[in-house]
């Protein structure tokens, strides 16, 4: 013979009793921008993008002492198309600059970019020719980091804040861009401007 078990959940005057709703289940009421951002800032892959010594720094935050694995960012990336962060750790040479562009492009949206040290961040003590004087020359950045180089906890600490800066995100509208209905002008022998027919209109 079944035996039925029916849990009992006991609610206040204010928690409204919802209908057609199993007893002992679980409702859990939030917005989508904060489920998106909750997944999005615990699973961050960084980019592989070592330039000069704060590589090292970079690296050492990834080891067993500083462990950046606990924020859910362990996984660095050899390939721009699996990675949303990009860590530019290091001076960016004018030789450097398209290349970090170009590896920039190949990421897929939404995608972040922290500046690692002085020398990414404002040339550092490389004020010459060869060196971009900034790294916001030629990619949008979220996070700076000073330093020079800047220990791993300083890394740890600005990828908090793009955490951070990531959780007070709002999801962009789609939009659909709609192809012109307008012909265009072409300009005649006599210096006029005439409309040149569709294919889809009838000429009478």
């Amino acid at each position: 013979m079944d035996t039925r078990v029916r849990e009992i959940v006991l609610r206040d005057s204010s928690t409204p009793a919802i209908p057609n709703l199993e007893m002992g289940g679980n409702v859990l009421v939030t917005r989508l921008d904060e489920i998106v951002n909750w997944a999005r800032r615990n699973s961050i892959f960084p980019l592989t993008f070592g330039l000069a010594c704060c590589a090292i720094e970079m690296m050492s935050s990834a080891a067993a002492r500083f462990d950046l694995a606990r924020f859910g960012m362990e996984v660095f990336r050899a390939s721009p198309r699996q990675a949303d962060l990009m860590i530019v750790a290091g001076r960016v040479s004018k030789k450097m600059a398209p290349v970090l562009r170009q590896i920039y492009d190949q990421m897929p949206s939404p995608k972040w970019v922290v500046s690692m040290g002085a020398c990414a961040s404002c040339g550092g003590i490389f004020n010459n020719y060869a060196i971009v004087q900034g790294v916001d020359q030629i990619v949008p950045v979220d996070v700076y980091v000073p330093g020079c180089p800047p220990s791993p906890d300083a890394l740890i600490y600005a990828l908090i804040k793009l955490q951070q800066k990531i959780r007070t995100q709002r999801l962009g509208m789609l939009l659909e861009l709609t192809p012109r209905t307008e012909p265009p002008a072409l300009e005649t022998s006599d210096g006029t401007r005439a409309i040149e027919a569709s294919d889809n209109e009838v000429s009478l």
